[in-house]
């Protein structure tokens, strides 16, 4: 087999282009725990992950069927969109808070860093959420997305009931 830097091969998360281990790195360097993003087909995942040398630990975690389940979502309204990307991130804080973690740093993968986004929603749950999130206020959702008024008119009264359930889990 042929050594030497061109005849290397990459990491297979690499390969796949499903880890840029550059970014992860520097995430990494500060010690905190990552506040892990991710949107799925179906549903928007928010996970408090703390690194340890044999693998990830997931410390806090909540789905959008978590929020269908334990929070009053409707359960025929979509559990990616932006305003339940917010409940999802707001619900993700409300758990961390309460387990003792207070500090985090947002890790949204190979995603894209457009403004007002899903992921961006997610954060500004679980800044609402009282997470200690380094951002830059410009990269937020606007509060009329957030309340779904986009969607629809009805949508802002179940936001409402699931933001309520929430904080008072």
């Amino acid at each position: 087999m042929a050594y030497g830097k061109n005849q290397r091969r990459k990491y297979a998360r690499r390969e796949h282009g499903l880890t840029d281990y550059r970014r992860r790195l520097k995430l990494l360097r500060g010690g905190v725990p990552r506040a892990v993003v991710r949107v799925t087909n179906t549903q928007v995942i928010c996970q408090l992950v703390e690194y340890e040398p044999d693998g990830d630990k997931v410390l806090v975690s909540a789905t959008g069927s978590s929020i269908v389940s334990n929070y009053k979502w409707p359960k025929d309204a979509s559990k990616k969109s932006i305003p339940a990307s917010y409940l999802v991130g707001l619900a993700m804080a409300k758990k961390a808070i309460s387990s003792g973690h207070s500090k985090a740093v947002l890790d949204i993968g190979l995603a894209a860093s457009t403004k007002g986004n899903r992921v961006f929603a997610a954060l500004k749950g679980m800044v609402d959420g009282g997470l200690d999130i380094p951002h830059g206020e410009g990269i937020l959702p606007d509060e009329d997305r957030l309340n779904g008024a986009h969607i629809s008119e009805k949508m802002g009264k179940s936001i409402q009931n699931t933001k309520k359930a929430i904080e008072g889990a």
